[in-house]
């Protein structure tokens, strides 16, 4: 069977895959020993068509696949894959270009270079930021933490790179009380450890309180990273940026801000105050699978201190045919990571077919479907929103009761009509609603809180009556 049967088979799967969003459940239909079965067996001992390969693994795969593509995924913070974005991923993996050096993959290179460029803009960041693409926010963390690492150090006199960090000068880490735990994980990998770490306290929001942070940063004289965030990942709320940035400069202190999702409000005129600051800050992360939607495998890493992020990634080796600097870009300067992905092709198709307005038409239309899911269950008897709908996140709890959340959690993710997540918001029970898919349309959030609302009435208290 020829190499092009087996990838047309792949597209046509594909298109009628996509098509089908519209009508099948949100769910995955298969449990996992079902998935086991299906999909398991001793390993292969002869060859087999290519053709009967991907046929016997749609069929196997596709009961457990949940349908995030689709417009009624609300669970986590997850957008879909825009058409132009999900063919350049396909061309992505068609060229197959070693994105670490430009010798591998010039285009590559170059892209990401254009693509990040235009980000940094788009975002409101620092002309000259240095940027890094990597596989998602957890990455984007520890790149961008260990530059900050770096950079504090070095101004007390100590070389991590050479030294390490046994006999280096304590480091102070200051962060949110609701902090993302990506932003522990990163630190935990570069040696910072929890005893470390000065915890500052959050508002009902979920916001970091900046009453007693100048103070507090002024107690110490050791080198200090203060960790703000954009986007918190339950209500969406945002950091007072202005506050941070003045009390970490007035303290020698790095800045560093958690953008995951939050980030993206900056390409939106109406929503760019939550951000005001942004750009004052050293270090930022973000995720563009998020509110970009781009297939996953797309961190995004920006520094406003390209020595600083260059000292704590670059590495060089004999064998490798490495640009001369400011000639163009080897990107195993800026990531950590050697052999990768050109994650850059995506983003750079996504920039390119939604331009500066169709992002921010994108952002401010999951807000306004966000704040529509506030409207439609919070006026409900019995259904109150826990948080200000300031972006794309919303927080509902039932019946005032534990149990009974949950319970209506469960059965919304049984039923299928949507998909999302329950977490624990202060001390209590939610249901959690993220809107952060272009397809997501007026109807999916009619057709969802219908759903939501006509299974919390089969679990609230009776007295509790819903239409």
């Amino acid at each position: 069977m020829t190499e092009r049967a087996v990838l047309d088979l792949t597209a046509r799967y594909a298109g009628e895959y996509l098509a089908s969003l519209e009508t099948r459940p949100v769910r995955a239909d298969a449990d996992v020993a079902a998935l086991r079965a299906s999909l398991g067996g001793p390993l292969p001992e002869q060859p087999s068509e290519a053709t009967e390969v991907i046929e016997a693994l749609i069929a196997g795969a596709e009961p457990g696949v949940v349908a995030i593509p689709g417009g009624r995924y609300f669970g986590f913070v997850i957008g879909g894959a825009l058409p132009a974005a999900l063919a350049a991923d396909w061309l992505t993996s068609t060229w197959d270009q070693n994105a670490g050096l430009y010798a591998a993959g010039p285009s590559a290179s170059v892209v990401e270079e254009i693509a990040s460029g235009w980000l940094a803009e788009l975002l409101g960041l620092p002309a000259g930021v240095s940027s890094a693409f990597v596989t998602g926010c957890q990455l984007a963390h520890v790149t961008a933490l260990a530059a900050a690492r770096h950079g504090v150090l070095e101004r007390a006199g100590w070389d991590v790179e050479k030294d390490g960090l046994a006999a280096s000068p304590p480091l102070r880490v200051v962060v949110g009380e609701e902090r993302h735990v990506t932003v522990d994980r990163a630190l935990r990998l570069l040696g910072i450890g929890a005893s470390q770490l000065m915890a500052v306290p959050a508002d009902g929001q979920g916001r970091m309180r900046t009453d007693g942070l100048g103070e507090l940063l002024a107690s110490s004289q050791a080198p200090t990273i203060v960790c703000a965030q954009v986007g918190n990942v339950n209500t969406g709320a945002v950091d007072p940026l202005p506050a941070i940035a003045d009390a970490a400069s007035a303290a020698g202190a790095w800045l560093h801000v958690d953008g995951a999702f939050g980030m993206w409000a900056a390409a939106s005129p109406g929503l760019r105050p939550l951000v005001e600051g942004i750009e004052r800050a050293d270090s930022w992360a973000t995720d563009a699978h998020k509110w970009l939607n781009v297939p996953y495998d797309s961190g995004l890493v920006f520094c406003a201190h390209p020595d600083a992020h260059r000292a704590a990634m670059s590495v060089h080796a004999s064998y490798l045919v490495q640009a001369e600097p400011g000639a163009a870009r080897d990107q195993v300067d800026w990531t950590p990571e050697f052999s990768r992905r050109a994650r850059g092709f995506a983003v750079y198709a996504a920039l390119s077919t939604l331009g500066r307005s169709g992002v921010a038409e994108l952002i401010d239309r999951c807000h306004a479907h966000a704040r529509r899911f506030a409207e439609l269950l919070g006026s409900e008897p019995g259904v109150e929103i826990l948080n200000d709908v300031v972006l794309n996140q919303v927080l509902v709890r039932f019946d005032a009761d534990d149990g009974a959340t949950r319970e209506v959690v469960r059965r919304v993710q049984d039923d299928g009509t949507c998909w999302l997540s329950g977490t624990t918001w202060q001390g209590v029970a939610a249901m959690r609603i993220s809107v952060s898919n272009w397809r997501t349309t007026d109807d999916d959030v009619e057709r969802s809180a219908a759903a939501i609302l006509r299974l919390a009435a089969e679990v609230t208290t009776p007295a509790v009556a819903y239409p």
